[in-house]
């Protein structure tokens, strides 16, 4: 998981975090939230990385290597470059791609198409990652069906279906949001990681030989006794951390220090424990090397540990889907995306919010990601190289914000950061070689929705300029209206444009057609800004252009839904009143052509009008009042 989610949590829309639960409260929220993913790796990662060893996992050097690469991943990745560096880049308290991505632009004081390039292909990647992350999940826990005690192999054939009753089940589900079912979340997950670490202390105690495994030099004599198979096993290896950018891209939800304690107290110590189990258990027994999670199970305890595990990855899936949710509002807003219907779930938690087009498409994604790769061992192939390359893009933005923000000397910033893009590199360059087992389909998914990001902005930067080309400025506007006065209607006129400079198309065709002026006319925009919140005092600035005119800017944070009502209901502080119930908001409707003369090309115009004619309606996006919406069209061509 790479991006801020929502299910557990909830943020308050005046920008502050939910600290008043209590600090151990929240620690225990994000183990249900922030360590689902990274605590469901014991159940697929070992048998992988011994899998694809040079011995198949049977002789004692590559299961000390696999311990040892393990632990010094968690080590190094999620310890060093995460809990310690990472958690200390927010964003206003935000974490995640986007977020990082806005706060780089914020600290360098400028523009950048490469920073925001990289922003794109972070959430693209996580979009990657949402479609395969539930699919492994569940599907590596009902796998275990197939080693149940005298019955698995006739249960074998059930696994496929019922992992897509599971997820089909999840997703008609999100509509209802996850209020209720989020407070079991952390009690649910937290159980699984006490579960995990019993486990693997149950089988330590009888093979203690194993806790040599945590010294590096057995990792490296793994890789060299392998050698450019050793390569290929780091992409095996790389599973057992997949889930750790959750830890700052949840950040917001959270806090810093909940997170930190919940990993250094719990998941960390958990995951250990039940690697370290599962090598002994291989150490002793060579042949439970096929499913060495389900072989260190006590037959006495294998239905329970199922349904455990069953339930744990439901709540890892849940944390990707809320996730991708909430990344989907913060691409919106901060025009990454064209409009969509985004709707609250809750009306205390800020941050429960449910998007029908992306969860059909997800689900779509989930069940196709079933049918083509069939089995955990498939998918895992195709696992990595979304969230190795989500942790690359995030250490490139981490050297921005040292040398910009922190204002480190660019020389130790590429120093750290160098050297965890040193590890991200072997681990995406490893993961990489599995592009034709499986990695083409969350390069494909991701390269696709790098597309349509790039055209949607692209194609509506040229529809701006086009447009500012065909239009007047506001105040040559108002000395021509002072020369011809034109009717007057009584009550406002809200216009709205991102162009405040520039006349509205809806004002100029109001005044050619209808030949009317309002007595107050506002022109308003919606603006969003780099910060993930924006208190209410700062949400409003009217500035006047003369007796007919005023301009109103609202500005957003990338993480909020806007509401114009309601915040227009604040203009009555500044001294702008009005009635918003005798108020016409005038919207200027684009029927928008292609032409092989534009900026673009063809087929790109053509997806840009696709993406266009299939936004959400403004008046719904803004929640403004359907009954005082006026809309005037123009035909564009881009």
């Amino acid at each position: 998981m790479s991006e801020p989610n929502s299910s557990a949590a909830g943020t308050h829309s005046d920008g502050s975090h939910p600290k008043a639960e209590g600090f151990w409260a929240l620690a225990l929220g994000s183990v249900g939230v922030v360590f689902g993913d990274i605590g469901t790796s014991p159940l697929y990662a070992m048998r992988e990385a011994l899998a694809h060893s040079r011995s198949g996992g049977t002789d004692e050097l590559a299961v000390f290597g696999v311990v040892s690469l393990m632990a010094w991943a968690l080590f190094l990745i999620v310890s060093v470059k995460y809990v310690i560096f990472l958690l200390n880049a927010d964003n206003k308290g935000e974490g995640g791609a986007l977020a990082l991505m806005a706060l780089a632009r914020r600290s360098l004081g400028r523009r950048s198409g490469a920073i925001l390039l990289l922003g794109m292909i972070g959430a693209a990647l996580f979009y990657s990652d949402g479609v395969i992350t539930p699919a492994l999940s569940v599907l590596s826990a009902v796998e275990g069906l197939k080693v149940a005690p005298g019955i698995g192999p006739a249960l074998s054939p059930f696994v496929l279906p019922i992992s897509a009753g599971i997820l089909i089940t999840l997703f008609m589900a999100q509509s209802r949001g996850t209020a209720k079912i989020g407070r079991y979340f952390g009690p649910i997950t937290a159980v699984w990681f006490l579960t995990l670490a019993g486990l693997g202390l149950y089988h330590i105690v009888s093979e203690p030989r194993i806790l040599m495994g945590l010294s590096p030099h057995y990792g490296v004599l793994f890789l060299l006794d392998n050698g450019f198979l050793g390569f290929v096993i780091l992409g095996s290896v790389f599973l057992a951390v997949t889930g750790a950018e959750a830890l700052y891209a949840d950040m917001g939800h959270f806090g810093k220090g909940p997170i930190r304690a919940a990993w250094i107290i719990l998941v960390l110590p958990s995951l250990l424990l039940n690697y370290l189990g599962q090598g002994a258990l291989v150490l002793t027994r060579p042949d439970a090397r096929i499913s060495p999670f389900y072989e260190m199970i006590p037959e006495f305890a294998f239905w329970p540990v199922l349904l455990l595990a069953t339930a744990a990855t439901v709540v890892a899936s849940q944390a990707v889907i809320t996730g991708a949710f909430s990344v989907t509002q913060q691409a919106v807003q901060l025009g990454l995306l064209p409009r969509i219907d985004i709707r609250r779930t809750s009306e205390t938690q800020a941050g429960q919010i449910y998007v029908p087009q992306v969860n059909m498409l997800l689900m779509a994604g989930v069940l196709l990601t079933l049918a083509l790769f069939q089995n955990s061992s498939n998918l895992a192939s195709a696992y990595g190289i979304a969230v190795s390359g989500t942790m690359f893009v995030n250490t490139l933005l981490l050297f921005v914000i040292m040398g910009a923000m922190w204002k480190r000397p660019w020389w130790q910033a590429g120093l750290v950061a160098g050297s965890f893009a040193a590890i991200d590199l072997v681990f995406l360059s490893s993961n990489l070689l599995k592009v034709f087992q499986g990695g083409w389909f969350p390069l494909t998914l991701s390269g696709g929705l790098v597309i349509i990001m790039w055209t949607w902005m692209r194609g509506a930067q040229i529809l701006t300029d086009k447009t500012r080309r065909d239009s007047i400025q506001l105040t040559e506007l108002s000395e021509i209206l002072k020369a011809r006065a034109p009717h007057r209607a009584p009550g406002t006129a809200i216009f709205l444009t991102s162009d405040p400079d520039v006349a509205p198309v809806a004002l100029m065709h109001n005044l050619k057609h209808n030949k009317v002026l309002h007595e107050k006319n506002v022109i308003l925009t919606v603006r969003t800004t780099e910060t993930p919140r924006v208190k209410d005092e700062d949400r409003i600035k009217i500035e006047p252009v003369n007796e007919d005119f005023k301009k109103v800017t609202v500005a957003y944070g990338f993480m909020e839904s806007p509401n114009l009502p309601k915040a227009l209901g604040l203009c009555r502080k500044l001294g702008l009143k009005f009635d918003i119930m005798a108020t016409s908001f005038f919207l200027g409707r684009r029927s928008v052509v292609p032409s092989a003369q534009s900026g673009m090309p063809l087929w790109q115009d053509r997806l840009f009008i696709y993406l266009m004619r299939n936004a959400a309606n403004p008046t719904d996006f803004f929640k403004i009042p359907p009954g005082r919406v006026v809309e005037l069209g123009t035909q564009v061509t881009v």
